[in-house]
């Protein structure tokens, strides 16, 4: 158990435990207040993550700035945005169960020590590591659960909307649904 965050990120940039390690250019440990109420959890980065060592840069990334922007929330102030695995899967493919398990300590300290109150998981692959196995996007986006003490709730990955764009208006309400969410904590 770490008590100090920068050790923390510290010790993961130098993790070796997988095989993603040999290609990476750098570890996306995350970012953002690590004070947060609210963390944002995706599957791994992508190929614009690696080059830069920060989460959500590309062109999915600038698409999740807007719809932070639209509900008062920013990275750079009241958010927190980590990925379950820290190196980028060849190809921007899923990461495979055994690179998530290697991965996952990192994860879960990071969550220990900001203490979010709600965690959003972005795509398929988060909510279905961290919300429930069998979660499908399509269907349960926006509802909230409790687990652990922590209000969970997926939507859609970024990048998938992309693809997908008759989903961006369902995207943007589970943004909404979080901003009221947070509202009734405080």
């Amino acid at each position: 158990m770490y008590t100090d965050f920068e050790r923390l990120k510290s010790d993961c940039i130098r993790c070796r435990n997988c095989p993603l390690c040999e290609k990476r250019t750098n570890v996306v440990f995350g970012v953002g207040n690590t004070n947060a109420d609210i963390m944002f959890i995706g599957e791994g980065p992508g190929e614009q993550e690696d080059l830069t060592g920060e989460p959500f840069v590309g062109r999915g990334g600038k698409l999740l700035d807007k719809y932070l922007e639209a509900v008062d929330l920013s990275r750079k102030k009241n958010i927190y945005i980590a990925n379950i695995v820290k190196c980028r899967p060849d190809n921007n493919r899923d990461p495979l169960p055994q690179e998530q398990e290697e991965c996952i300590k990192w994860l879960r300290e990071q969550v220990r020590l900001i203490r979010p109150k709600i965690i959003v998981c972005l795509g398929r692959i988060s909510a279905q590591r961290l919300i429930s196995p069998d979660f499908k996007v399509t269907q349960s986006h926006g509802e909230f659960i409790e687990k652990g003490g922590v209000l969970m709730m997926g939507t859609f990955h970024p990048a998938a909307l992309l693809r997908n764009p008759n989903n961006k208006p369902a995207a943007l309400e589970d943004f909404f649904a979080l901003r009221e969410k947070l509202a009734s904590y405080k």
